[in-house]
Order: structure tokens, then C-alpha cells, then sequence
């Protein structure tokens, strides 16, 4: 399992907006065949700043859903809400029942 944990910070008056385009495409995404999971969390003391929690079945997942038509949709709408450049972190999934 691959997971990717996505950090963005949205300009305030976009926040409702930025909740809107992302509950858009993680709907889309969670179709996704190589997606396990996709959930957009907002941290409660910083409402402009969000976690996108992206759970890939393997290493082909994440170029897949970027060549996807909601992603591209997404990632064209939210740009001008951006207060800061986008970040991302790749994990890699720990079993401890192993």
C-alpha cells in the first residue's frame, strides 16, 4: 500500500469552495481501481489548512490518478485558491499484525 498524504492551504475566502471541489473528487476518486482510499481531512484549529489521506492498492496508483479527468478538474479548479504552494509525503503502509 502506498499512501499519499497531501497538505494544502487554502485562501479563507475559499475554504467552503476548496471543501466543495475536494468532496468532488474524492467521490470520483474512491472508484478509482488502483485507489483503496481517498479521505480530505480539515484540521479544526486551522479551517484553511486540509490533509488529502490517498491510499493507492500500488506504486501505478498515484500517476493513475493523476491522468484522470476528475483529478485534472480538481487540480484546475483549486489552484487559485491556493494561499501556498501544495506539499505532499509518501508513506508506505506499516502492518504490525505481520
Amino acid at each position: 500500500m502506498l499512501i499519499n498524504l497531501v497538505y494544502a492551504r487554502v485562501k479563507d475566502e475559499h475554504i467552503e469552495a476548496f471543501k466543495a471541489a475536494c468532496r468532488e473528487n474524492a467521490a470520483a476518486s474512491r472508484h478509482e481501481p488502483l485507489v483503496a482510499s481517498f479521505d480530505v481531512l480539515q484540521e479544526a484549529a486551522e479551517p484553511a489548512r486540509f490533509v488529502l489521506l490517498e491510499a493507492f492498492r500500488d506504486e501505478n496508483g498515484p500517476k493513475a490518478h493523476k491522468e484522470s479527468v476528475h483529478y485534472k478538474k480538481w487540480r484546475e479548479a483549486v489552484a487559485p485558491m491556493m494561499r501556498e504552494e501544495r506539499r505532499s509525503t509518501r508513506c508506505v503502509d506499516v502492518d504490525f499484525a505481520r
